[in-house]
């Protein structure tokens, strides 16, 4: 049964991730890592292209929560003959990858359907699959291996692993499909009962530093689990999103690999996770940032893997047929060798963001910030791809000259910290002379408003952004001519656009939903000119949005009423908690940021 990206749920054990439908099937699932080849792919594909389904033979209703304060999934599957419940969860690693499918009967009896039907290499490849007589299951091929546990009698049949079971009142069956390299012996099974303890105290110590954050602690703590699940522990880098390629328009070619780490996310990251009290994970980021970004300033790059690695070649797996038949479908991302200029000014603020925040200093965070300044210094008149990665022309996008000069602001704040007064007027100086040249290039005086890029008459939701990081006060009538213009010009349906993609030669058809990050920054520069209650009704619209287990895409189609883009988004749930946080008054990233080099 074909589901809607809003029908999925995630778990996962903070080194990889799956997607589970309210149908029971899990649909998506890379292992051993968030960027390795798929081994369920359906998501993108058909059922040929693997998954995993447990789900009742007759016709049934399904509701479904996470246990409070977890990334444990519970459906509750509903028919005429009983109700039990498919409980899924995925511990984390001692040595073993496991996911775990415990089904409970809850009252009556249930006839569930079981499915297993993996293919490696992002659906492609067929494994050699084999069962002991002790009831385990292997399917091989080439480096991978994944092993079955199962305690019911298994049939293969046409390439596929079948069985169907009964469940009553009180029973419970437990499977786990265990990952594990194709030359290492299987590993003994895991206790279940004690990973689905472990498991659960784990999220629920994690979440229970969590402050009271008004009306939306609630979400908060969802989105906070949500990007906990979202990094990749070994490293500290956090991806964008567990998924790749789904689309940004259905049917449309907007479709891109998100299981990268970005640096533009940095900031906002670091901030949520600082005002919230986390400083363990905001250091974990802050440190992988560093790592990833060594080298030569000329080589940095906008986005890497979750363990730093540069290279992510980009290309489409021509055999699936693509989420509602979107395609293409996109592994890596060729956006890694575009030039930015606003990511050296998010590194900028992060590290400045850091040591305001009271974050340990790291040797290497003054090192980089000395050596970024000079190659910016020479580039910043430069033309770029921007924020939004456009594939046609380079263009001076104002957000990427705003960021510019928020490279040079945080570097005078540095510059006076440490009591180097030359070097803060320096630096200074070449903030003012960028911020000369945006006033008088990027803002049309006849539209009241900045504009996408110099010569233009396009807005960017991106504008929001010059109050946000103090560009100019908030209280400055260019700044709040552009929030009003982007209200008028860029919301549909009371969510933001990006940009109007059919205005804009960004080498790409037009055509996308609104995109959720855009709406959460309304939010705060709204917040940030004093419109509180407007404020407040976009921000309950946008929590609306949230599908049942409370989880966001990346942007939203309020025609249709569905989510698009890859999901979940982390940009998504990182708007939430800063948005929250801002509304809720405890000095959240637009507070923080708007001071500027104060």
């Amino acid at each position: 049964m074909e589901a809607k990206i809003e029908d999925y749920a995630l778990i996962g054990d903070c080194e990889t991730a799956a997607l589970v439908s309210c149908h029971g099937s899990i649909d998506w699932l890379c292992f051993p890592r968030f960027d390795s080849p798929a081994c369920f792919a359906a998501l993108l594909g058909n059922e040929e292209n693997g998954r995993w389904s447990i789900s009742p033979r007759q016709k049934y209703r399904t509701t479904r929560q996470y246990q409070k304060d977890t990334l444990i999934l519970e459906t509750t599957f509903e028919t005429d003959t009983g109700v039990a419940v498919v409980r899924d969860f995925m511990p984390l690693r001692d040595g073993v990858n496991d996911l775990v499918r415990i089904v409970e009967g809850k009252r009556g009896r249930v006839t569930f359907d079981f499915e297993l039907v993996i293919r490696f290499d992002y659906g492609r490849t067929i494994p050699w699959v084999t069962q002991a007589e002790d009831g385990i299951l292997t399917a091989i091929a080439g480096p991978d291996m994944l092993i079955l546990t199962s305690p019911i009698e298994l049939q293969g049949q046409d390439m596929r692993t079948r069985a169907f079971f009964d469940i009553s009142e009180g029973e419970q069956l437990a499977f786990t499909l265990t990952y594990c390299s194709s030359h290492l012996p299987v590993p003994t099974p895991r206790k279940i009962e004690k990973a689905a303890r472990e498991t659960s105290k784990f999220w629920i110590d994690f979440v229970r530093k969590c402050p009271d954050v008004g009306p939306w602690t609630e979400q908060v703590k969802r989105s906070l689990i949500t990007l906990k699940a979202l990094t990749y522990m070994p490293t500290g880098g956090i991806v964008a999103a567990a998924t790749t390629s789904l689309p940004e328009q259905l049917g449309g070619s907007r479709n891109w690999d998100y299981r990268y780490c970005w640096l533009r996310d940095a900031t906002l990251t670091l901030l949520a996770f600082m005002k919230l009290g986390y400083y363990d994970e905001a250091a974990a980021w802050r440190d992988w940032l560093l790592r990833a970004v060594a080298g030569s300033p000329e080589q940095m790059q906008i986005m890497y893997g979750v363990a730093g690695e540069r290279n992510l070649l980009e290309w489409e797996a021509t055999w699936l047929v693509g989420y509602r038949s979107s395609r293409p479908i996109r592994i890596g991302n060729a956006a890694a060798e575009q030039f930015q200029l606003d990511v050296y000014g998010e590194v900028a603020d992060a590290m400045t963001q850091a040591v305001k925040g009271g974050l340990p200093s790291h040797p290497r965070g003054k090192t980089l910030n000395s050596a970024l300044i000079p190659f910016l210094t020479k580039v910043w008149r430069d033309p770029d791809e921007g924020i939004w990665e456009v594939r046609g022309d380079r263009q001076h996008f104002t957000y990427s000259k705003v960021m510019a000069w928020v490279a040079f602001d945080r570097g005078v704040w540095m510059a006076t910290e440490a009591g180097d007064t030359e070097r803060a007027k320096e630096l200074r100086a070449i903030a003012d002379e960028i911020h000369r040249e945006v006033c008088e290039k990027a803002y049309d005086e006849k539209m009241g408003s900045f504009v996408q890029a110099y010569g233009s008459t396009t807005l960017d939701a991106s504008l929001l952004h010059i109050g946000l990081v103090g560009f100019l006060p908030e209280d400055d009538h260019r700044y709040i001519g552009t929030v009003a213009a982007i209200e008028s010009k860029l919301m549909r349906d009371g969510l933001v656009l990006r940009y109007e993609t059919q205005d804009v030669g960004d080498g790409l058809p037009p055509g996308e939903g609104a995109f959720l990050a855009c709406s959460f920054w309304l939010v705060d520069a709204l917040s940030l000119i004093g419109r509180e209650e407007d404020a407040k009704t976009l921000f309950n619209r946008l929590l609306e949005l949230c599908n049942d287990v409370g989880l966001l895409s990346e942007e939203y189609d309020p025609q249709h009423e569905v989510m698009l883009g890859n999901f979940p988004q982390a940009f998504s749930h990182v708007g939430l908690i800063n948005s929250a946080l801002n509304l809720s008054r405890l000095h959240g990233a637009a507070d923080e940021r708007s001071q500027g080099a104060e």
